[in-house]
């Protein structure tokens, strides 16, 4: 079984006998009010990290310049074009191309201060070289850049482009290239908590990131035919692939894995099941998740992974949101993970202690104080000046659990995963009901999903 980390939840507990009957109306009625604050709040939200992508909200038609097909097409016009003539414009009405270069699972990308003071935090960039230039770093290092080996991202119609990523993890050679002109491949995850989640430009570029580096991934895992075992080939610009075996042909589609995660609550609606992982960094707590099952809907992988992991039973379960997750493992390309609030029936905690480091009920003032003090923009702001610094040739490492402390200097008791992550607004939204959240770092709102300029 894929190790998980779940979380444990207390439902609502009535009494049966008929002199009960109006304290039972009076929960009733107060569990389902807290249910609807907590829809509500959930429905507010905007974009979460990885999603709101700006290159692919829609999908051209067939016909379309900037279609996958249609692109498609221009590109092999470009690719088939010699070096000497690569300088002149595009033909007409073909689109202009920009490629941005994956290498073993880290997108390519930069990094600039736009103002002169001291204490203006660096910004990263994605990488993004035009079609030409690719072919170029591509030939210094004797190899051809094809059709085949570009995975179409999307388009901007307003500005006539098409955006491609292409995997170079074989071309070492790339790296002090692209290093003399001051880029840099980064982790994913690294630009993850990188990103200023207030700027809708920078979530923008996350998106497209995370969206490249699951596709990238999937073509890694899908080299094969998992019927018949021969080749696989590229189709419809990148977007899916086909068996080679022409007695095959079988279809490969990408491949998204579902996970729920869930925040627990006990009956009072006054205590969260937070648990620990032994891969987490010190102090940190998170929500309960897990991998859905063939054949359970999501609600029962909800119950099922809250009882493996805390011998918790769950009785109703309430959506809040979605976000994509391609910042896992290589051999699971993007997971996308299904949040949601889980009402325990029962509070004694049984912790699987293969799945789980511990597990535990902390009361909403604990929490709430600890979204507080937590100062995940001190450590927004510092992984973005290291990413800076790895762009510049001086990379420094520093482990983010040092940046969450509180003004005394001391190290904070507890924290949660950063505004980045679903995990954090399902326990910030559970911690805050009903608590203005104006001036208060901990709550996050997410930053609006619409993005402008790339």
């Amino acid at each position: 079984m894929v190790k998980r980390a779940a979380m444990l939840s207390v439902s609502l507990f009535f009494s049966s006998s008929s002199s009960s009957h109006l304290l039972f109306l009076s929960k009733t009625l107060t569990k389902r009010t807290c249910f609807s604050s907590l829809s509500t709040m959930s429905i507010n939200l905007n974009a979460h990290a990885f999603a709101g992508n700006p290159i692919r909200s829609k999908t051209p038609k067939a016909h379309d310049p900037l279609s996958p097909s249609s692109a498609f097409q221009s590109l092999k016009t470009h690719l088939l074009q010699n070096p000497e003539t690569t300088s002149l414009p595009p033909p007409p009405k073909s689109p202009l191309f920009k490629v941005l270069p994956f290498r073993k699972g880290r997108p390519l990308a930069s990094s600039s201060i736009t103002g002169n003071n001291d204490d203006d935090v660096p910004i990263w960039h994605l990488g993004w070289i035009s079609l030409p230039d690719c072919k170029s770093f591509l030939g210094k290092c004797g190899v051809d850049l094809t059709e085949d080996s570009l995975v179409y991202l999307g388009s901007k119609v307003e500005d006539d482009v098409v955006y491609w990523a292409v995997d170079v993890s074989g071309e070492s050679r790339l790296v002090p290239e692209l290093g003399d002109k001051q880029f840099c491949f980064v982790e994913l995850r690294t630009l993850m908590v990188a990103t200023d989640w207030s700027d809708s430009i920078a979530m923008g570029e996350l998106a497209i990131a995370g969206h490249a580096r699951a596709l990238l991934e999937w073509h890694n895992l899908s080299r094969f035919c998992g019927h018949c075992g021969e080749k696989t080939i590229p189709k419809e610009a990148g977007r899916r692939k086909q068996c080679s075996n022409e007695s095959c042909k079988k279809r490969i589609y990408p491949r998204v894995d579902p996970v729920v995660i869930m925040l627990v609550i006990d009956r009072e609606n006054d205590r969260a099941l937070l648990g620990r992982q032994s891969r987490f960094v010190p102090r940190m707590w998170s929500c309960l998740a897990g991998f859905i099952e063939p054949g359970e809907s999501l609600e029962e992988a909800v119950r099922r992974e809250t009882y493996e992991e805390a011998g918790i039973e769950v009785g109703e379960v309430v959506y809040h949101s979605s976000q994509p997750w391609p910042v896992g493992p290589s051999s699971i390309p993007c997971q996308l993970m299904v949040g949601f609030f889980a009402y325990a029936k029962s509070l004694e905690i049984n912790v699987d202690k293969e799945e789980l480091e511990d597990a535990q009920w902390h009361s909403r003032e604990v929490v709430r104080k600890a979204l507080a003090v937590a100062e995940y923009k001190k450590a927004q702001k510092t992984t973005a000046a290291k990413v800076d610094q790895m762009c510049k040739g001086v990379e420094k490492g520093r482990s983010l659990s040092a940046d969450f402390n509180v003004e005394s200097g001391e190290l904070t008791p507890m924290f949660f995963p950063g505004p980045f992550a679903i995990a954090h607004h399902l326990i910030s939204t559970w911690a805050n009901q009903g608590v203005p959240t104006d001036g208060v770092e901990a709550s996050s709102k997410q930053p609006s999903s619409s993005i402008s300029n790339l």
